[in-house]
C-alpha cells in the first residue's frame, strides 16, 4: 500500500513538482518556458574579461554588469576557455518568500530557494562530431515548504518547493540524425516535464501546476520523473514536416526503486538510477504555426504564432485501489484488512494549446497570448485525480519600453476521482456509526487563480511579485487546527527573484 500523504490525505507524492520554467537558458537569457520542440539548445555567449590583452578595470566590469547576460559575465575567462572545447556553463539562483494572509492550517510566511547548475558539451565544437549534445544538471534545494506546512493544497503554490537536498537532476546524451536534423534521440536520466505536456505561456507563473500538472504529479508512481526527480529512458523526436513534431519516450516506470514513502527521500541524491518495475510510455503530437524556418516577406504581417499538442501516457506498474481492499471491502471499514486491491497499468490523455491573440503593429515585442491545458483519466479506482485543467492569458511588454517584462493571469482546477470521494463517503459512514457528532468531509475539487508580473531589472536579474487565491483547499479537507471546519480559502502572496550567474 502506498503511503498516505499527510498534507493532502491522498496517495504519497512529493510537494512541489515544477522547476521555475523561466529558467536558465544556455543562451544566457532568462527565457520563460521549456525548450521548444525542434529548437536546438543555445550556446553560452562568449564574453571576455580583457580589453586589448589587459584585464578590465572596475569601471569596465561594472559597465558590463549592466549589459551582460550573466551576473558574473565571463567568470574571469572561464566561460571563454570552456567554450573552446564546446562546453557551456550556467548557474541560476531562484529565491522567494511566500506567505498566506488568510486560510490554511496556519498563517505565516516562509523562504525557499533553488540553485540550478547546468553544463552542456557540444560535440561538434568539442571534437568535430556533428549533432551530439551531452547534458549534466544538478539542483541544490533549500528553505521551507509553505504548501506542505501551511496550505495543504493539492495544487502547490510554488514550482520549486521540494525536500531540501543537493541532487543530480538530469544526465543525458542527445544525437541528431537525418537531413535537416529531422530525427534526434536522447538517452539517459531525464526529467520529462522539460519536453512533454509543456505550455510555453503557462511557464511564466509560479504555481507548480502550470508546469508539471496535478494529474501525473499525483497519479504516477513517485509523482513521475519530473522536478526534482528524473528517470532513465530514451526519447525519440521526429519532424516529418517543418510544422509537426512527434515525441515518443520510454522511461523507467517510477523515478525511485521503492514507491513507499517520500520518493525524494528514497532517492535523495538522484543517483540510484532504478531500472526495475514497470515502464512509463509517453507519446505526443505537436503542431506549430508558423513552421520552423518560415520566412516573412516584405510587406507581409507576421502570423500569430500557435502551438497545439495532444498526447497520452501509460505506466505498466501496479497501482493500489484507492477505495477497496483485496477482498472488495471498503478500506474505511473496521472489517477491512487495510491492504488495498491492485490494478495493472494506468494512463491519461491530454491536450495543450498556446495561441497568440494579438501583436502590436508598432512594436512586435508587445503581444497578447492565451493558453489552455486539460488532462483526464477514466480509471477512478486507482487514481487520486481524475481531471485537471489550466488556462490563462499572458501580456508581453505590458508597458512601453519594458520589452522583457511579462504580466499574466491564470487559473487551475482539479477534480478528485470518484474513488477518493467514495473513500471519504465510506469514512463518513463508519465514523457516524461510532460517533454521530463527528465532522467529516467528502473531497471534491480545488480551484486557484494567480496573477503575476515578471520585472526584468537586468538581463541576468528578475523580480516577480505574485498573488494566488485558492478556493476549497485540498478539495475540502478538514482543518487539523479546527476539526469542526474545513480549511479556509487562502490568499497567498509571494515575491521571487531569479539571478543568472
Amino acid at each position: 500500500m502506498r503511503e498516505q500523504c499527510g498534507a493532502c490525505k491522498g496517495p504519497g507524492r512529493r510537494h512541489g513538482g515544477r522547476k521555475w520554467r523561466a529558467a536558465l537558458s544556455l543562451g544566457g537569457l532568462l527565457v520563460a518556458g521549456a525548450a521548444h520542440a525542434g529548437v536546438p539548445p543555445l550556446s553560452v555567449p562568449i564574453t571576455s574579461d580583457e580589453v586589448n590583452g589587459q584585464p578590465k578595470n572596475l569601471a569596465s566590469f561594472l559597465g558590463d554588469l549592466k549589459r551582460s547576460n550573466f551576473m558574473l559575465g565571463d567568470m574571469f575567462g572561464l566561460r571563454t576557455g570552456l567554450s573552446k572545447y564546446g562546453i557551456s556553463l550556467a548557474i541560476q539562483e531562484t529565491s522567494e518568500v511566500l506567505g498566506n494572509a488568510t486560510g490554511g492550517t496556519q498563517r505565516g510566511a516562509q523562504y525557499d530557494g533553488l540553485t540550478q547548475m547546468i553544463m552542456q558539451w557540444d560535440t561538434r565544437r568539442g571534437i568535430g562530431w556533428y549533432g551530439g549534445l551531452l547534458n549534466v544538471s544538478a539542483l541544490q534545494i533549500h528553505g521551507q515548504n509553505l504548501s506542505a506546512d501551511n496550505l495543504s493544497t493539492i495544487q502547490t503554490a510554488s514550482g520549486i518547493e521540494a525536500d531540501r537536498a543537493t541532487r543530480l537532476w538530469e544526465l543525458w546524451y542527445d544525437q541528431k540524425f537525418l537531413e535537416e536534423d529531422r530525427l534526434d534521440i536522447k538517452v539517459g536520466q531525464q526529467s520529462v516535464d522539460q519536453e512533454f505536456i509543456v505550455s510555453s505561456n503557462a511557464s511564466y507563473f509560479m504555481n507548480t501546476m502550470f508546469g508539471w500538472p496535478a494529474l501525473p504529479s499525483y497519479n504516477m508512481p513517485g509523482g513521475g520523473p519530473a522536478y526534482p526527480l528524473s528517470a532513465l529512458g530514451v526519447r525519440f523526436r521526429y519532424r516529418p514536416v517543418d510544422s509537426i513534431n512527434l515525441l515518443l519516450g520510454v522511461f523507467n516506470g517510477s523515478p525511485t526503486s521503492n514507491n513507499e514513502g517520500d520518493p525524494q527521500q528514497t532517492n535523495p541524491s538522484g543517483t540510484s538510477f532504478p531500472l526495475g518495475g514497470g515502464r512509463l510510455i509517453m507519446a505526443e503530437l505537436q503542431y506549430a504555426y508558423p513552421a520552423l524556418g518560415s520566412m516573412v516577406y516584405p510587406g507581409e504581417s507576421a502570423p500569430l504564432a500557435r502551438t497545439y499538442r495532444i498526447g497520452a501516457w501509460y505506466d505498466t506498474e501496479s497501482f493500489a485501489d484507492v477505495r477497496y481492499d483485496t477482498q472488495g471491502l471498503p478500506l474505511a471499514s473496521p472489517a477491512s484488512s487495510g491492504v488495498p486491491g491492485q490494478h495493472k497499468g494506468n494512463f491519461s490523455l491530454y491536450a495543450v494549446a498556446d495561441q497568440m491573440l494579438w501583436r502590436s503593429s508598432s512594436d512586435p515585442n508587445q503581444t497578447f497570448n492565451a493558453f489552455g491545458r486539460v488532462m483526464g483519466t477514466p480509471q477512478n479506482d486507482r487514481n487520486f485525480i481524475r481531471f485537471s485543467m489550466n488556462a490563462g492569458v499572458v501580456l508581453h511588454e505590458p508597458f512601453r519600453n519594458r520589452a522583457d517584462d511579462t504580466f499574466g493571469v491564470g487559473m487551475g482546477y482539479v477534480r478528485v476521482s470518484t474513488g477518493i470521494s467514495g473513500l471519504d463517503r465510506d469514512t463518513e459512514h463508519f465514523a457516524l456509526l461510532s460517533d454521530p457528532d463527528s465532522f467529516n468531509v467528502v473531497r471534491s475539487s480545488e480551484t486557484y487563480v494567480e496573477m503575476t508580473y515578471q520585472y526584468q531589472l537586468r538581463p541576468w536579474w528578475q523580480l516577480q511579485p505574485d498573488l494566488q487565491y485558492v478556493f476549497n483547499p485540498g478539495g475540502g479537507l478538514v482543518n487539523p487546527s479546527d476539526p469542526t471546519r474545513r480549511i479556509g480559502n487562502e490568499l497567498v502572496l509571494g515575491l521571487r527573484t531569479n539571478i543568472l550567474f
